[in-house]
């Protein structure tokens, strides 16, 4: 089935491409969330007319992803947790606990847009992909520290 794209979908085009795709994926995915279109010309004639609207909203999203970017330039979470006598943690630290960790320092980042492959589980510093926009992918610095190291050192 043919398709023409209202939004930028991963792994298959960018808005207003026409685009082959399977039935069902089209049917039961695309369609039903408004990602694409049936192709038809009347479909075309709109796309056309959606186009510079589209381009317009694409670079203020871009813009705006670009201007976070710079205020977290210089951004590191420290993110403390229970460790065992070999220095392994008691649970792990995903992507939901780094976005808490950028609530509280005033970035309200969703979750999904942290690129973490799989949860950390060890002590150290890590350098996790964020991806504010399609074509604006940024470092986030996270150190894992023990929790109660402080502590420790005062004893």
């Amino acid at each position: 089935m043919e398709v023409i794209l209202r939004e930028h979908v991963d792994n298959l085009g960018n808005r207003g491409e026409v685009v082959k795709v399977a039935d069902g994926y089209a049917r039961n995915y695309l369609l039903p969330r408004k990602l694409a279109l049936i192709v038809t010309e009347g479909n075309r004639k709109q796309i056309e007319r959606e186009k510079g609207k589209f381009e317009a909203k694409e670079l203020e999203e871009k813009k705006i992803a670009e201007a976070l970017v710079e205020r977290m330039a210089n951004l590191e979470i420290e993110i403390a947790r229970r460790v065992g006598e070999t220095e392994a943690l008691y649970g792990s630290v995903t992507s939901g606990d780094i976005a808490e960790a950028l609530a509280k320092k005033g970035f309200d980042i969703d979750r999904r847009k942290l690129q973490l492959p799989e949860p950390i589980k060890k002590l150290g510093s890590f350098d996790v992909p964020l991806k504010l926009h399609r074509e604006v992918i940024t470092q986030v610095k996270v150190k894992v520290v023990a929790e109660g190291t402080a502590e420790k050192v005062k004893s």
